[in-house]
């Protein structure tokens, strides 16, 4: 769809391939299947819990509100093409009191991703939580719209972590492109990085990405939250989140410092999906973003309504433009 549409400050409704209506304007949850983020198989359980898994594979960031915790989404709408902070708090719905404890993953207690429904913007953030338990980030979003927020977290006590999603706004005038084909190779200030493997449903696939600079193999790679890379897949529509971890981590005697990261993801259902890869090299964090598709659906490059478009890059995102990474 190349019409520009006016998104309002109060609220305006975007479509997703997988049936859901989701409010633009509203840090309101659709009602929809969701899945954690820890992997396991299908069962019972599950179904009651309105979780979607396939074959072992989990998809999060549907629902606002799962397992006794909600995202409270505090900062609904910004401008777009500006800094401004972004506030939110997890809520554990027993005691409607703000969560203070959690257990570090990958070095953080929580990880945020912000992305637009388009997926052209991408940001992995590091928000910085008050003693109230309200978390709170700068965030500069390039282009109006609807967007995505993701946090990806493990309550103290807990388990088994979870991602909770919620809707936020971008006002201005937007107009959703074309979900990019797919390519093997990414490009993303001046590196080139190179995705192999496929992306399958029902049992797990080997991905490995493999970065490169001027032509040259990146053999030297930096740790970046505990790993050479950090790979999270978004599918296309609805945005089901998978947060991948990778094969190895530094100073374990057998994982290399690059050129290749490998994962092994399973995606929780067929479709067109957009990857984005992490990886830190000569002190700066980029991001390579690539389109896949999983079960078969090699031949779909748009899969909603209002389409896809060319990302933006960087942690940041996308590859073509370049990116800064946010914290």
């Amino acid at each position: 769809m190349n019409t520009g549409l006016k998104i309002t400050a109060f609220a305006a409704a975007v479509a997703a391939t997988f049936g859901t209506a989701y409010g633009v304007g509203q840090a309101v949850d659709p009602v929809t299947d969701k899945a954690p983020a820890a992997r396991h198989g299908a069962h019972d359980g599950d179904r009651r819990e309105g979780r979607e898994t396939h074959g072992g594979a989990a998809a999060g960031g549907l629902q606002i509100s799962e397992r006794g915790y909600t995202l409270d989404l505090k900062t609904a709408r910004v401008a777009a093409d500006r800094k401004e902070e972004l506030r939110f708090a997890v809520v554990k719905d027993s005691t409607g009191r703000n969560v203070t404890a959690y257990q570090k993953e990958h070095d953080k207690e929580l990880h945020l991703i912000v992305a637009s429904r388009d997926l052209t913007v991408y940001r992995h953030l590091h928000p910085v939580r008050a003693t109230d338990g309200v978390w709170s980030t700068k965030v500069e979003l390039p282009e109006a719209g609807g967007y995505r927020v993701f946090a990806d977290f493990r309550p103290e006590g807990a388990q088994e972590g979870l991602t909770l999603g919620a809707d936020l706004a971008v006002a201005g005038e937007a107009a959703p492109r074309k979900l990019p084909a797919h390519s093997a190779t990414a490009t993303v200030d001046g590196y080139d990085v190179t995705l192999k493997g496929e992306l399958k449903t029902g049992a797990g696939g080997d991905l490995t990405l493999a970065v490169a600079k001027n032509g040259r193999p990146v053999t030297d790679l930096q740790s970046y939250l505990g790993a050479y890379g950090h790979l999270v897949a978004l599918r296309s529509g609805d945005l089901a989140y998978l947060h991948v971890h990778p094969n190895g981590e530094p100073g374990d005697g057998r994982t290399k410092a690059g050129p290749g990261v490998s994962f092994t993801a399973t995606a929780p259902s067929a479709g067109a999906y957009r990857l984005f890869l992490d990886f830190k090299h000569e002190g700066k964090v980029r991001t390579a973003a690539f389109t896949v598709h999983a079960g078969g659906d090699t031949g779909r490059t748009e899969t909603d309504g209002g389409g896809h478009a060319e990302p933006e890059a960087g942690h940041g995102t996308g590859t073509e433009k370049g990116g800064a990474h946010q914290h």
